[in-house]
């Protein structure tokens, strides 16, 4: 099922509105994969994460009737630390990394709070990160300000709009917070970045693009 942009906008908001799933009845046309992106250019060693790009890159191709602009994505690499850039903006075209910022985890990712994700979850009340594909939706203004919807396009992220998983700003994702715990705060599950950073997180990747999360080792 082919939507453009339009529909898929007023899908999620439907989807929101109901708590019910984002309706795949059918399977998704055959396509042939992208060729991965040009090599990087040298960039800090956190950014360059080939595995993981391959990984998006695929993910962009298998769910393409989703995903409506595909000049860039986001990509966040559980396997870095939280006191690392690890949410990179990609630039598709270019080949090369836009901008990487600071993203917390879930707490239920991380219980004893180490800095590092030791797991995923899908499971609302889980209060963990989910690994895998999203596209972003509608932004809107909520309890942490500016935010934008997310809408989970794989079975290990699928109940992403029912857990209010969306991208936010958040005051515990403070780089001063690195040199006093070597770590940032956590989230409930969302992708929280800084609170000085959201409007230029939210502007980059807008509405139908791809944020891609995992751990690359």
């Amino acid at each position: 099922m082919n939507l453009n942009r339009r529909h898929f906008v007023g899908a999620a908001l439907a989807v929101t509105a109901s708590s019910g799933l984002l309706a795949r009845s059918a399977p998704l046309p055959h396509r042939t994969p992208s060729p991965l992106l040009p090599a990087v250019p040298a960039a800090p060693a956190s950014a360059q994460q080939p595995a993981l790009l391959a990984e998006a890159m695929a993910a962009m191709d298998s769910h393409a009737a989703y995903i409506g602009r595909r000049d860039r994505l986001g990509l966040v690499d559980f396997a870095l630390p939280s006191r690392e850039r690890r949410f990179s903006l990609i630039d598709i075209e270019g080949g090369k990394v836009e901008h990487m910022w600071l993203v917390a985890h879930g707490k239920g990712s991380d219980l004893t709070n180490t800095g590092f994700v030791q797991r995923f979850s899908n499971d609302p009340g889980s209060n963990a990160s989910s690994r895998g594909a999203y596209v972003t939706a509608t932004p809107y203004y909520g309890k942490h300000g500016r935010s934008q919807r997310l809408v989970g396009l794989d079975s290990e992220n699928s109940m992403a709009l029912e857990r209010a998983i969306v991208i936010h700003g958040a005051d515990y994702v403070d780089p001063t917070m690195i040199d006093e715990h070597g770590r940032i705060g956590r989230s409930f599950g969302c992708f929280a970045v800084e609170d000085g950073e959201v409007a230029r997180v939210m502007d980059a990747l807008g509405e139908g693009r791809l944020l891609y999360a995992g751990k690359s080792v």
